[in-house]
């Protein structure tokens, strides 16, 4: 049985702020903007530490700024930890075996790390300190928690990691390969360098690569032979990974506007009985437009020719009586589509802006391909028409009501 959350206690509002960013609100956007602040700020210090100079007459501040970094970064931790049996997936297991299972997460592993060192200072005094300062790095993987690429980037690797461990397998096959062949090539001539085949091992790696530092080089006709073909293989082999990454990397991009628009599209009355065969249809008509902060989309008064959908951003629409922003995943416009009309409000960019367009002479063209649709916009338009008349007929009604209550007066 799933225990109720109650949604008003200090910890549940605090998990929403921790574990939800800037979407959870003032709070949660706060918190963020604070944490990676101090998380780069902490790799400019470990970069500043290193510079004697800058070392020698700033130490000081260095070292109250680490004080008072391991101290945010623990309560951090703490509040985290302590804030975890609010997460859905760890709720039933019991306070204690939830917060052992939530502690144990890559990213909470990763938060522990980032403060943990500095107090081995205190507990092995004889600690090389070098070495703790630099594990302050470390810290830099805590924005990983906060950029969803990233996320993105590591769903790539799970679902590729079949290929790119097969790429990984074809160029240790082809280092041993280059390796075997130099020392047979070259042993002779250089011991010192190809005597063997381990040995050759490091002149491969750095020829597949094509790094080469030219540190050792072949120098017989046939080493040299062995040195282009190793070369033209390494770019080769190299590049398959890097293909692999970036077509899974937009792939995964794709498919996440995938859902978002079409869930989008199943949401305007026009489209709501369509099949997903047509939605795709659909899909493919629509355009990226692009809209920096105060930037006019839609003017009132112009002929309305298509319909938008926020994809990110606010937009903004100014009507005579209001004002109505739309945020991402809301949509407007869509009457264009319908009858020919003119705008009804200017519609302005808040921010920058990315939004997909359909416009009218798409839609009409897909009617013309698929003609059994014109019945359900038909039949839409009327609906439409039908509440905007009744919207006009209260507004009359209220304005007529004012009027006697002001005669009456």
């Amino acid at each position: 049985m799933e225990r109720p959350i109650d949604s008003s206690s200090l910890r549940h509002r605090l998990y929403a702020a921790l574990e939800g960013g800037v979407g959870a609100g003032f709070l949660g956007a706060l918190i963020e903007s604070v944490l990676v602040g101090l998380i780069i700020l902490n790799v400019l210090a470990v970069a500043l530490e290193t510079e004697p100079s800058f070392s020698e007459h700033y130490g000081f501040l260095l070292d109250e700024f680490e004080v008072f970094s391991v101290a945010v970064f623990t309560v951090e931790y703490l509040a985290r930890l302590w804030c975890a049996v609010e997460d859905p997936r760890v709720a039933d297991m019991g306070k204690l075996a939830g917060r052992m299972s939530f502690a144990v997460r890559p990213l909470m592993l990763v938060d522990l790390l980032s403060f943990l060192p500095a107090y081995l200072v205190f507990l092995a005094p004889g600690i090389d300190l070098r070495m703790i300062r630099m594990l302050r790095l470390i810290r830099v993987l805590k924005i990983t928690r906060y950029s969803p690429a990233v996320h993105t980037l590591a769903e790539v690797v799970m679902q590729e990691r079949r290929a790119l461990f097969g790429t990984l397998l074809l160029l240790l096959i082809a280092v041993t390969f280059s390796a075997a062949a130099m020392y047979l090539a070259e042993s002779s001539v250089q011991p010192e360098s190809f005597g063997s085949i381990p040995a050759a091992m490091w002149w491969a790696i750095t020829t597949l690569t094509t790094v080469g530092y030219g540190d050792v080089v072949p120098v017989t006709a046939a080493g040299r032979l062995i040195g282009g073909v190793s070369m033209i293989v390494g770019l080769g082999l190299f590049a398959l990974p890097v293909g692999i990454m970036a077509t899974a990397f937009v792939s995964a991009i794709q498919r996440r506007d995938f859902v978002v628009t079409f869930g989008m599209l199943s949401r305007v009355p026009i489209f709501a009985e369509f099949d997903a065969r047509v939605l795709g249809e659909v899909l493919a008509l629509l355009r990226t437009r692009m809209a920096k902060a105060g930037d006019v989309i839609a003017s009132a008064g112009e002929p309305a020719d298509a319909m938008y959908f926020v994809i990110s951003g606010e937009v903004e629409a100014e009507l005579p009586e209001r004002t109505v922003r739309f945020g991402p995943g809301d949509f407007f416009g869509e009457r264009a589509l319908i009858h020919k009309t003119r705008r009804s409000a200017t519609m302005v960019a808040i921010s920058q802006c990315r939004l997909l367009t359909l416009s009218a002479g798409d839609f009409a063209i897909l009617l013309a391909k698929h003609p059994e649709l014109s019945k359900r916009v038909h039949v839409v338009a009327r609906i439409r028409l039908r509440e905007l008349e009744d919207a006009r007929e209260i507004a009359q009604a209220e304005l007529d009501e004012a009027d006697k209550r002001r005669d009456g007066l």
